[in-house]
């Protein structure tokens, strides 16, 4: 361990599009402080798409694992990640590995830190569905990130009592906010423009489908509604960037390609993707971080889930489960399309993720973390 006067080597993982969200905001505060040597990896668990968000931060990376093959299995892929992070942390050497919320990268890097011994901070920690299998597999993930994590930041109070009651100490549970919201709002404020022939006389409803869970049947129910929301009215547009997984894209391209009323699109760069949301009149979703951003710009979300690990914005009644059945995504949107009063609750609750002041709070409690480390090696 160095001295406490010396510069601290920090590892900053980043392996998905939302990662790279939310891992931007505490990259670059971390960088701007200049108390540390922050080094990126990225494991590319998503390609393209982590290459657009980092771009969009002016974010460089140091290490690049580009771990994506075609039609790679959970096992493989966690095969070979565990196995070049390890390398990675034995070339690297550093001070303490920090990672965001759920995803086969965190599942990974929590665990090769543990083998070697390294001090992990877990970004947005705590969220919790109590049902290993829901969402898969992230709630598994999450799970054992928690168990290995030295340092957990909280996005709420909701997931810090999450960790208390599986009985992480308190000293090493900090509610910072989501930084999520610190990234949506400096996006934000570049009001891009999302360049798509959108129609500005009909409501915007924007979609965004891609979990695990929605494979298959699900996926065809969701696509179900969009048809026959559209074959009911005609003062709404959807709008739906298709994620690239082929399971996905193939069945939304195949049942919406050149219907009336739906918009489809490649995956939006993130200031788009801000822009859309600022745009949408409704949002329809199955994503986690689209249940933060959404209600932060006064957008009621229904999730198209079973359950959430987000059930502050269920409290807060700024989103509302509506499941996976056309029927009921039918209903839903529709009260929301002609009931004003409905529409307004669910617009005027705000946002229970934060302030936008994540990533200061997390780099301050990085620091005193290492400091007490170092004291404590002296």
């Amino acid at each position: 361990m160095r001295g406490i006067n010396d510069h601290r080597k920090l590892l900053c993982v980043v392996g998905t599009r939302p990662e790279g969200i939310k891992m931007a905001p505490v990259i670059r505060q971390l960088r701007s402080e200049g108390w540390a040597d922050v080094r990126v990896m990225a494991t590319a668990q998503h390609r393209e798409m982590l290459d657009q968000v980092l771009a969009q931060f002016e974010i460089l990376v140091d290490i690049d694992l580009d771990i994506m093959q075609v039609g790679q299995s959970l096992a493989s892929l966690t095969a070979r990640m565990i196995e070049k992070v390890n390398q990675v942390l034995g070339d690297e050497a550093p001070d303490l590995v920090i990672a965001q919320g759920d995803t086969t990268t965190v599942f990974a890097i929590a665990l090769c830190c543990f083998y070697r011994e390294i001090p992990f901070a877990h970004v947005e920690a705590g969220l919790r569905t109590h049902d290993r299998k829901s969402p898969f597999p992230e709630e598994m993930n999450r799970v054992v990130a928690s168990y290995l994590a030295d340092l957990h930041f909280a996005p709420t109070a909701r997931a810090r009592d999450n960790l208390l009651k599986e009985g992480v100490e308190p000293d090493r549970v900090m509610v910072t906010g989501n930084t999520v919201i610190d990234a949506l709002f400096h996006q934000s404020a570049r009001n891009a423009d999302i360049d798509l022939p959108i129609q500005t006389d009909k409501r915007l409803i924007l979609v965004t489908v891609h979990r695990r869970e929605s494979f298959g049947k699900p996926l065809g129910s969701i696509c179900d509604a969009l048809l026959e929301l559209c074959s009911r009215r005609d003062d709404i547009e959807f709008l739906l960037p298709v994620h690239p997984n082929p399971i996905v894209s193939g069945t939304i391209r195949s049942r919406l390609t050149d219907q009336r009323g739906i918009v489809l699109c490649n995956p939006l760069d993130y200031a788009q993707f801000v822009g859309a949301l600022k745009r949408a009149y409704i949002i329809l979703t199955d994503s986690g971080g689209v249940q933060e951003e959404a209600p932060a710009l006064g957008k009621p979300v229904l999730v198209l889930r079973a359950e959430t690990e987000r059930p502050e914005a269920i409290e807060a009644g700024v989103a509302r489960l509506v499941g996976m059945q056309c029927d009921q995504i039918v209903d839903a949107v529709t009260e929301l399309l002609d009931n004003p009063a409905s529409y307004g609750r669910m617009v005027q609750g705000g946002s229970p993720f934060g302030d936008g002041h994540a990533a200061p709070r997390i780099s301050h409690a990085l620091k005193s973390f290492l400091l007490a480390q170092g004291q404590n090696a002296g």
